[in-house]
């Protein structure tokens, strides 16, 4: 086996003797990139022309990480482990016999799924070095260009951009819109028929009516808010990692960008000018990475209180609809009423679903009328039978 490399002086790097857990942890992401280094060369074996050079750049990755481990256990005083010795597991020899066998194009949508898995590996391991984190990340981000055809991405979006009837919502806006008034659509009338089968007063439909909307409205908009700062917050925290590793690895980042963008297509001189030039300017580099390692736009990552507030209003847009007869009127007049304005709203809430999903306007506005009407006469049945049961 090579020297190993970077390796630490003793006591350098280790405040303590690692435990056994430690060790045991060592020798476990040695061993798996020493099979993911195994499984690459295969995959390159097996490929021709740019893949075969981007599997090989990547088993000779997984083996600087293999280095790497090698030399924890080291440090920590085992023995050097020896590539020779090792006995690879019975799932990558299956996967080294069915990449020779099937053939690397095969292979890969197994492992895209096998290292979108694993991304985070190193992502909260101390003893990690530096950038091996990354390392992983991008790999999978590589595999999943190699997945589709050469430049399918671009492809997509540029189809995305250019035939309107890939019906494309980047922001989620209008689904969100949609969505949010079928909620409170829905939920409401499900809740005001249900109260109405108990054969209760106009008021007290009223009140259950308002009050639903009001719960349902204040659930909505606090749930959206919460889970969109916390998704930002989470988004931020990425991209200032991505920003401190930009700072302190360039040339690394650089070499990883240029590899995403050989997987998806370009000649590997034109990649690499093309990530030499993206990485000259930081902020420059900075977006594209956000955008190609994380799959993140830094300009669409939400504001929490505008989703919010959009969530709020919809669903209570959609939860007023079975209210306003009991508003005006009451009795079998408010009760039809809300029948036939539910129904209303029920198709074209679908009809609006249809349109977001390329269906039929009717189909969809049928299909919602059956989900909606069904909901409301399980919920008006069970006020019958709750009146029964204590009248």
């Amino acid at each position: 086996m090579a020297q190993v490399a970077d390796r630490p002086t003793p006591g350098e790097g280790m405040a303590t003797k690692p435990t056994k857990g430690k060790v045991a942890e060592f020798r476990g992401h040695w061993a798996d990139e020493v099979e993911g280094a195994a499984l690459y060369r295969a995959l390159a074996e097996a490929a021709q022309g740019e893949q075969r050079e981007i599997f090989t750049e990547l088993a000779a990755a997984e083996m600087r990480h293999a280095l790497h481990w090698a030399g924890k256990l080291v440090e920590a005083g085992q023995p050097e482990p020896s590539l020779a010795s090792h006995r690879m597991s019975a799932k990558t020899r299956l996967l080294v016999w069915m990449t020779r066998r099937f053939g690397a194009k095969v292979m890969l949508p197994i492992l895209e799924r096998a290292e979108a898995r694993d991304a985070g590996v190193y992502d909260k391991v101390a003893e990690a070095k530096a950038g091996m984190a990354l390392d992983e990340r991008l790999h999978g981000l590589a595999v999943q260009a190699m997945a589709g055809p050469p430049t399918a991405g671009s492809v997509r979006a540029g189809i995305a951009r250019g035939e309107r009837w890939h019906r494309s919502d980047a922001s989620g806006a209008l689904r969100a819109s949609v969505f949010g008034v079928n909620d409170g659509l829905v939920s409401n009338t499900a809740l005001v028929m249900g109260v109405a089968g108990g054969q209760v007063g106009g008021k007290a439909i009223l009140l259950a009516g308002l009050t639903g909307l009001l719960a349902g409205a204040f659930s909505m908009g606090s749930g959206e808010y919460v889970s969109v700062r916390s998704q930002r917050e989470l988004y931020e925290r990425e991209i200032r990692l991505e920003a401190e590793e930009i700072e302190e690895m360039p040339e690394e980042e650089t070499a990883e960008l240029a590899l995403i963008y050989r997987a998806k297509g370009l000649p590997k001189h034109e990649a690499e000018e093309l990530a030499r030039r993206i990485s000259a300017e930081p902020s420059t580099a900075l977006d594209t990475m956000a955008r190609e390692e994380l799959g993140l736009n830094p300009e669409e990552l939400g504001r929490p209180w505008r989703v919010a507030v959009s969530s709020f209003a919809f669903f209570a847009l959609g939860a007023v609809v079975p209210v306003i007869p009991y508003a005006v009127g009451s009795g079998t007049a408010a009760f039809v009423a809300t029948v036939l304005a539910a129904a209303a709203a029920l198709v074209l809430v679908g009809a609006g679903v249809g349109l977001l999903t390329g269906r039929a306007l009717a189909r969809g506005g049928l299909r919602q009328l059956m989900i909606g009407a069904g909901a409301a006469a399980f919920t008006f049945g069970i006020g019958l039978l709750v009146h029964a049961a204590v009248g």
